[in-house]
């Protein structure tokens, strides 16, 4: 494990854990699956100070710090370090790459035992359910019997609501920012478009376009489109406004506004780092979420009802709107959970959860705290009976 308590965290190490065969919510198994995954703090004696932070769509295990390989710093670097949201003076904190994901973690890209190919679209359909399977096996080979808390925005947010419906024993708390318990059909929608624009790029090949050229046009179209709804009108306004920029395109349709040439520059850079095959795979995963089914949110909730739930969410977030975040916590008080509400005022949209650091500091280390207090006095409760 890497010890990483050092000012501002330092280097950080990407380590890997392999599970020998894992069987998804389908039914399918893969054999083996690696998963990436960096540490931060120490585990104190007793394993009780563990938190997961899980990523978003596009994110991967490097949440903090700088990473020994890369020399880039951590997504979420503003929030987990020494006296930050996810304080590591106090807390042991988890970070994996996703099931499905193409930075270290099994997916499409990984290679197939069967053919020593990549998987491609061989690869079974993955769920949230499955990621969350995965990251449990790595918490148990970390030696940790019960989290503190899991954590995280967007996707992540799914995850840890995940974590509370699979494996409702192995938590204290959970911190759900920007996030539902399901995707509406315009949720989907934008998803769909995202996909159909990889999937109709000419060098798709159906997948197979590991030995050629990636679709590159796809991929980075549908991250456009992605990024769109990551922001808002009000932030679109503030950053780019109706401005033109320089261009020396003869193109009648180049992308001479401000905002069409932050767009492409999204796209263009998205493609160096992500596949295109894992974008399909984990947006799916995502618009098949469905943390009740055909359950009642709060009956779904109801194992879960000694945890405590912290839910965020941003009044200009169109993509996960605050009245997503408003029916789970009505569902987690129905179930008799403990649950915090704030909605914050920010202009940023979706990005908000990544970009509205001070306000999520002061919510998230407030709450930590609490649930720390309360793990301990639980541990010398169990100790004097």
């Amino acid at each position: 494990m890497t010890d990483s308590t050092t000012s501002e965290l330092g280097l950080v190490r990407t380590e890997y854990f392999t599970i020998d065969r894992l069987v998804l919510e389908s039914g399918e198994v893969i054999a083996p699956v690696m998963l990436a995954y960096e540490t931060y703090g120490r585990l104190n004696a007793e394993r009780s100070n563990a938190v997961l932070i899980c990523h978003a769509l596009t994110g991967d295990a490097h949440v903090a710090g700088i990473n020994a390989a890369t020399g880039k710093d951590g997504w979420w670097d503003s929030m987990v370090g020494p006296g930050k949201a996810f304080d590591t003076d106090e807390l042991f904190v988890v970070c994996s790459n996703v099931l499905g994901g193409c930075q270290g973690s099994t997916g499409p890209l990984s290679p197939n035992p069967a053919t020593g190919e990549p998987y491609g679209l061989d690869f079974p359909i993955i769920t949230i359910g499955d990621m969350v399977s995965a990251q449990a096996r790595l918490i148990e080979y970390l030696g940790i019997e019960k989290l503190l808390g899991v954590a995280g925005g967007s996707m992540g947010g799914m995850q840890a609501l995940a974590w509370a419906a699979k494996f409702p024993h192995k938590i204290n708390s959970i911190i759900a920012i920007a996030t539902t318990a399901k995707h509406s059909p315009q949720q989907i929608a934008f998803n769909e478009v995202g996909r159909q624009a990889i999937l109709s790029d000419p060098h798709f090949d159906n997948g197979r376009y590991y030995d050629g050229k990636a679709p590159e046009r796809g991929l980075a179209t549908a991250r456009m489109v992605g990024h769109i709804t990551y922001m808002s009108d009000e932030s679109m306004a503030e950053k780019f406004g109706r401005r033109f920029r320089e261009s020396t395109s003869k193109q009648k349709f180049a992308a001479d506004f401000e905002v069409a040439g932050y767009l492409q520059y999204k796209g263009d850079n998205f493609v160096k780092r992500f596949d295109a095959n894992s974008y399909l795979y984990i947006t799916r995963a995502v618009d098949l979420f469905d943390l009740a089914g055909e359950k009642e949110l709060a009956a779904t909730l109801a194992p879960v009802c000694h945890a405590s739930f912290l839910v965020l969410a941003f009044k200009s977030d169109w993509l996960y709107p605050a009245n997503q975040s408003r029916e789970l916590v009505r569902g987690c008080k129905l179930a008799g959970i403990d649950v915090t509400y704030c909605e914050i005022n920010s202009t940023y949209g979706h990005d908000a959860f990544l970009l509205e650091v001070n306000e999520e500091t002061h919510l998230i280390r407030h709450f930590l705290h609490k649930i720390l207090r309360e793990s301990a006095q639980g541990l010398n409760n169990d100790e004097h009976h």
